[in-house]
């Protein structure tokens, strides 16, 4: 039996919960969404897919020790949307079986667990732009977002960032509507 290194056993528990959250919102995609909006401004659905694929290649790659920030061609849909959920399928199986330590990221060492919830966050949070250019409301799971606050909280104080500017969010706002808040996403309380 393969268990994760020490001070991963949480990282893997929410990124288990992101892929699961989000391949519910990869299920629901057809061809006529590609051109839907997303939060992303910038990005329709099939942009948005592109760039998850991206980051999946990379997230894998960073169980090995470090991640050679590179993007593929965009297939046709149904082989996307199939390398999508295979990808998101086997993360966890790669990261179950990494060793303890750091990643190395553009030259910088960052310790595993802090890239395993990096990677929780980056799929959780297009995981919720996925539900959201289908129409839905794909509200985070309470726990999960609970869970993510932390890493959202850095990311969004990063000097270049990854995400949108922070929105302000209401006092009292749910967990999932103030993660969003501060990755430039406005979810619905």
């Amino acid at each position: 039996m393969v268990t994760a290194p020490a001070g991963m056993v949480a990282g893997l528990d929410v990124l288990q919960r992101a892929l699961d959250y989000t391949c519910a919102g990869l299920r629901s995609v057809t061809a006529d969404d590609l051109t839907s909006p997303t939060p992303c401004s910038a990005w329709n659905l099939a942009d948005l897919l592109a760039h998850m694929e991206d980051a999946l290649d990379a997230f894998a790659e960073a169980a090995g020790g470090a991640i050679a920030l590179r993007s593929t061609a965009p297939a046709p849909l149904p082989q996307r949307i199939a390398a999508l959920q295979r990808k998101a399928a086997g993360l966890l199986s790669i990261w179950l079986a990494a060793a303890d330590g750091a990643v190395a990221v553009e030259g910088s060492d960052v310790p595993i667990d802090a890239v395993a919830r990096l990677a929780a966050l980056e799929i959780a949070v297009h995981g919720w732009d996925v539900h959201r250019a289908l129409g839905g409301s794909g509200a985070l799971p309470e726990t999960l977002a609970l869970a993510l606050l932390p890493i959202a909280a850095l990311t969004a104080a990063a000097p270049t960032g990854s995400f949108a500017r922070p929105l302000p969010c209401a006092a009292g706002a749910p967990p999932g509507v103030r993660l969003l808040g501060l990755l430039g996403r406005t979810a619905d309380a």
